[in-house]
């Protein structure tokens, strides 16, 4: 037995040996997945964005997850979007891939993906934080979070000291002072300054458009509208032929690099969506997301955090213990209830024995229940005075 392990590690080694003389490429490659499922232009679309990625970057192993199909790449055979979806948690959770690129995936609250697109104005790329997920229901607390995750992002991507400007929405001026406050306190934010003649670090249209900051932070919802902007603006919407995707979910103690792909997202993003998670893998993000909320932490981030939300908050005198009933797939998705309403109808599908999750869809914030509960809970929720809607359809 053991006579045949030697063997068999000799013929991997001659094995990568000869693969590193043919491809230039030494050590190990960076092993990417695609789910192949879910594209609004087909899994030929997606297999040939995956098939240029590796062919721009012999580094680059690209991994399909979905139907067999006529390509040299290494598959896994998923017949459904929840089957890839399952291959996909398994491979990221056995380390068999370093990140993923998917078209539709629910992350917890607390996780929102970082965008990366190229900017109109003179060309320079530029991170939007963030573009799909929730970072938080509290609008301003999960813009000084997204923040941090750009930041994290910017610093996986070589950037080392990135500029950082909060595009001028609801909530700015607040992100603006907390920011502020975490340099004060030692945590250091490299706030830019706006292009335009009064300056400042929150950012214009035109600041967009000639990408001033390396990171621009907003909230979700508005960074998923610019990157749908930013990525189809030459094309009239139905084919995004420009950028990097919506990037990866970056959250506190989050450890899966999934990123995320629009359903209209055509060949050059698909290809560079792998390139990004390639590279968020080679610049090592997991360990610089613990690095950077740890001084975030250090500085005061949960105190300040605590602090903005407070006044939004109920006392706990007046919420009733609700408890979950037992857990159950939940693949059934609510639209049309506000962010800040979110956990609130959550608890009344609670009360009605009904099992519950939040989470943000392609069109904003969602309840997710069991398929069969759907009708049922959409009445519950209409009834108790939330404006519920059908499913969110990416």
């Amino acid at each position: 037995m053991a006579e045949k392990n030697v063997k068999n590690m000799i013929g991997k080694v001659f094995s990568d040996i000869a693969d590193a003389v043919e491809t230039g490429q030494f050590g190990e490659k960076v092993k990417v997945g695609l789910t192949t499922l879910g594209s609004e232009h087909g899994v030929e679309n997606l297999v040939k964005g995956a098939e240029m990625a590796q062919e721009k970057d012999s580094s680059i192993e690209v991994v399909l997850i979905g139907p067999k199909v006529d390509s040299k790449l290494t598959q896994v055979i998923a017949e459904s979007e929840e089957e890839g979806y399952k291959k996909m948690e398994e491979l990221l959770d056995n380390g068999e891939i370093g990140a993923c690129v998917t078209m539709h995936y629910s992350f917890p609250i607390g996780v929102s993906t970082v965008g990366r697109v190229v900017t109109p104005g003179k060309g320079r790329e530029m991170i939007i934080a963030t573009t799909t997920g929730t970072s938080s229901p509290h609008r301003v607390e999960a813009m000084v979070k997204n923040g941090i995750s750009g930041i994290i992002t910017a610093k996986a991507m070589g950037i080392e000291n990135p500029t950082v400007g909060i595009l001028n929405v609801d909530g700015a001026r607040q992100v603006e002072r907390a920011f502020n406050e975490l340099n004060s306190n030692g945590y250091k934010i490299n706030l830019t300054e706006s292009m335009r003649a009064d300056g400042g670090s929150v950012m214009r249209g035109n600041d967009l458009l000639a990408g001033v900051p390396d990171v621009m932070v907003t909230d979700t919802l508005t960074g998923n509208i610019l990157m749908k902007v930013f990525s189809s603006y030459t094309t009239g919407g139905s084919y995004e032929s420009l950028g990097y995707g919506y990037g990866p979910g970056i959250g506190e103690d989050y450890d899966r690099l999934v990123l995320i792909l629009s359903r209209a997202s055509g060949i050059p993003v698909v290809a560079n969506a792998i390139s990004y998670g390639a590279s968020l893998v080679k610049g090592n993000v997991k360990e610089i997301a613990k690095a950077e909320f740890e001084k975030a932490n250090k500085a005061g981030l949960k105190d300040l955090l605590k602090g903005l939300t407070k006044d939004t908050k109920k006392s706990e005198d007046d919420d009733e213990e609700v408890v979950a009933p037992p857990s159950e797939t939940v693949t059934g998705t609510i639209s049309g209830i506000d962010i800040m309403d979110l956990e609130d109808a959550v608890r009344v599908l609670w009360k009605e024995g009904i099992y519950a999750e939040s989470g943000m869809g392609c069109t904003g914030p969602i309840v997710m229940v069991n398929e069969e509960k759907l009708t049922k809970s959409i009445e519950i929720l209409s009834k108790a005075g939330y404006v519920a809607g059908d499913s969110d359809p990416c």
